[in-house]
């Protein structure tokens, strides 16, 4: 199982966070590859992109000025198959990468993934009231793996946040 390319690249308007790849994103070397997976349905919905894009285009989202990466490189079937270790190490590579690339807007997909990031254990939806990196906005979104129980149109008004801030930071 191989770990998937980063699509990321200086000043995105938003960086989507993930926990790790699936199995099947491993397989296909794609991110949210997983047909359960509901990402590219809840970005269209939300008004990020106009029309849903497929797991093979996900590099085709730094046209838009989004990118993706997560905190832990290696697919699993499960986010707890991940090692503290990882999540420590992944921890650390991901601040870099934020630092380095500036986005404006880091989007955690899921809340645990902000929660292994930050080390907070009480995170609300939507924009953090401090950011991890200096000048560079958290904001935390539920996962979109079909195994969450939220309804789609409350996950995607969640997601539909985004667009809203992107304005008012431009």
């Amino acid at each position: 199982m191989n770990s998937i390319f980063d699509h990321i690249q200086p000043n995105l308007d938003i960086l989507f966070v993930g926990f790790n790849p699936s199995i099947r994103s491993g397989e296909t070397g794609h991110h949210f590859a997983n047909p359960t997976n509901r990402f590219w349905t809840i970005l269209h919905k939300a008004g990020l992109t106009d029309r849903k894009y497929h797991p093979e285009e996900d590099h085709s989202l730094l046209q838009l000025g989004y990118g993706l990466t997560n905190i832990v490189e290696r697919p699993t079937k499960a986010a707890d198959e991940i090692t503290k270790e990882e999540y420590a190490e992944g921890r650390e590579i991901l601040k870099k990468k934020i630092a380095t690339y500036t986005p404006k807007i880091v989007c955690f997909v899921g809340k645990g993934v902000y929660q292994q990031y930050s080390g907070r254990k009480q995170v609300k939806w939507g924009k953090q009231e401090k950011s991890m990196v200096s000048g560079i906005m958290d904001f935390v979104a539920p996962s979109s793996s079909g195994l969450v129980r939220m309804k789609v149109d409350e996950v995607v008004a969640i997601y539909a946040e985004l667009p809203k801030l992107l304005r008012t930071l431009k």
